[in-house]
């Protein structure tokens, strides 16, 4: 009986070791047919790189004239990926201190002199935010056996926050020219060596219009039932048009209206999106109305890393709408001061520089304004846009002085109130709201004060509201009362007494 067990046992083992054996030879069969069969090297990354959705820099090539092996589209393809995807790296680890991931797209030699400043920064404190934002590459070289490299890359546009202890120390924005070999190993194309050669003040480009000559009368617009939900699935022509109808006998002669980012598809935007958005224009032209059209409406990253998937958002919906009859000027971002706290203010400075240069760069016909919430932060970039717009939700009392202390500081420039208003909700859960007959004379007192300072406007907004998305003014319900009645036009449809005010009488 014990001999029959020790048999068993053997037996056993014996067909364990096989089938180990038989598993092992599998799994190397596997692999190595796994790497010779062109397998998606993304998914062997020891890093989640995913540059179409991260890092999305402009990239121009020169026309292909290089030395050596003529170069076809998808090696081409190949090298643009990993060469972007090698800064990408590259910045991640300046900001973290870590180098993960950069063995996958530099090769011993290049990611020493990496791993050097990644140690001396990590010792002094020092933390780098970067990205490029443009890039010209030239082939060079490639070599008969397809595993070398050689590329200039001219005027890449490098923008850069030095941090030290966690406090900003230099910020900078610089155009440099690089020499780059790159050398294919393991399906990769890495770079073996990477030379900077001495860089450039970017180009400034300049403001499109200076003189007071916009005449805005208009109001900020939403569909009475789609607030901020203008080009979701219940976009109507038929609405807008009659809208505008509204809006046009009146006696106004311009609209505002919002493109956000996450909704029109952040980089990567809807086309069914944007042919609402040229729709809507179209709609206004036919009612000899002007559209200013606000950008990145409920963004708030800023993200360094970023910048380059917003220059992109930019680039589609700019380059679509910028021959428009209809269009008037560009909003870069509604009320941006707002995410100072929050943000940090020197960042959100920076990438309204940024974007500002990203609109002007595709057109420069269009006036580009900034719709600050106050007057206080009205200032900032003033150099940068072609007129100040500034919104007032404060005591009218003081709106005169407000406006002429701008004027003083801002003296060669269009200046629009580009939101104001008064919300009329009064009832029993706000007892001490404002009634229908408070929001007629605000506005016939702030038609008073536009016209005695002959200022430009846009009034907050054509209809009152039955919900208001959380995601505007938070979940209390009297914010969001509150935010409901501001409108000319009640839910029912019906002309308030401040309808009276609406325009310059």
């Amino acid at each position: 009986m014990v001999g029959q067990n020790k048999n068993i046992l053997r037996a056993i083992l014996i067909a364990s070791y096989i089938m180990i054996i038989t598993l092992i030879i599998a799994g190397v069969s596997i692999l190595f047919s796994y790497l010779n069969t062109g397998a998606d090297r993304g998914t062997m990354l020891h890093t989640d790189i995913q540059k179409v959705e991260q890092y999305l820099p402009k990239v121009n090539w020169a026309e292909l004239n290089n030395e050596g092996r003529p170069m076809d589209p998808e090696n081409l393809k190949s090298i643009e990926d990993d060469y972007l995807n090698a800064w990408f790296v590259k910045q991640v680890a300046y900001k973290t201190n870590n180098t993960e991931g950069i063995e996958d797209y530099y090769t011993d030699n290049a990611r020493n002199n990496i791993h050097g400043l990644i140690k001396l920064n990590s010792a002094k404190g020092v933390t780098i935010e970067s990205t490029t934002l443009r890039h010209n590459p030239t082939l060079e070289f490639f070599s008969e056996d397809g595993q070398l490299a050689v590329i200039s890359d001219n005027d890449v546009v490098e923008f850069k926050r030095v941090f030290k202890q966690g406090q900003l120390v230099l910020e900078t924005t610089e155009q440099s020219n690089y020499k780059v070999i790159l050398l294919l190993e393991d399906g990769f194309w890495r770079i073996r060596h990477m030379v900077k050669e001495k860089g450039s003040k970017p180009e400034v480009l300049p403001t499109a219009n200076s003189k007071d000559s916009l005449n805005i009368n208009g109001i900020n617009y939403y569909p009475q039932a789609t607030p901020w939900n203008m080009f979701g699935d219940q976009f109507s022509e038929e609405t807008i048009d009659q809208d505008f109808k509204i809006i046009k006998d009146a006696g106004l002669n311009s609209v505002r209206i919002f493109v956000q980012y996450a909704d029109f598809g952040k980089a990567k935007v809807a086309k069914e999106k944007v042919e609402k958005l040229k729709l809507t224009l179209d709609i206004a032209e036919a009612n000899d109305i002007k559209v200013v059209v606000t950008l990145f409406d409920l963004y708030g990253d800023y993200s360094v890393l970023n910048w380059t998937l917003d220059q992109r958002h930019t680039e589609t919906i700019v380059s679509n709408l910028k021959d428009h009859n209809a269009l008037l000027a560009w909003d870069i971002k509604n009320e941006p001061n707002l995410d100072f706290d929050s943000r940090g203010k020197e960042l959100v400075v920076s990438w309204l520089d940024n974007m500002i240069d990203s609109v002007k760069s595709i057109d420069q016909d269009h006036p580009i304004t900034i719709g600050w919430s106050d007057t206080q932060n009205a200032t900032i970039l003033k150099d940068k846009v072609d007129f100040i717009s500034f919104h007032y939700y404060e005591d009218l009392e003081q709106l005169d002085t407000s406006i002429k202390s701008l004027r003083k500081e801002i003296p060669n420039k269009p200046i629009v109130m580009g939101e104001y208003g008064l919300s009329s909700n009064k009832g029993l859960w706000n007892p001490f709201g404002n009634t229908e007959y408070d929001q007629a004379d605000y506005h016939k007192k702030a038609q008073e004060i536009i016209a005695a300072n002959n200022l430009q406007f846009m009034s907050w907004t054509l209809y009152d509201f039955i919900e208001i998305p959380k995601e505007v003014v938070g979940g209390l319900p009297w914010r969001r009362n509150a935010q409901k009645h501001f409108g000319f036009i009640d839910k029912s449809g019906d002309l308030k007494a401040s309808f009276k005010y609406i325009s310059r009488q």
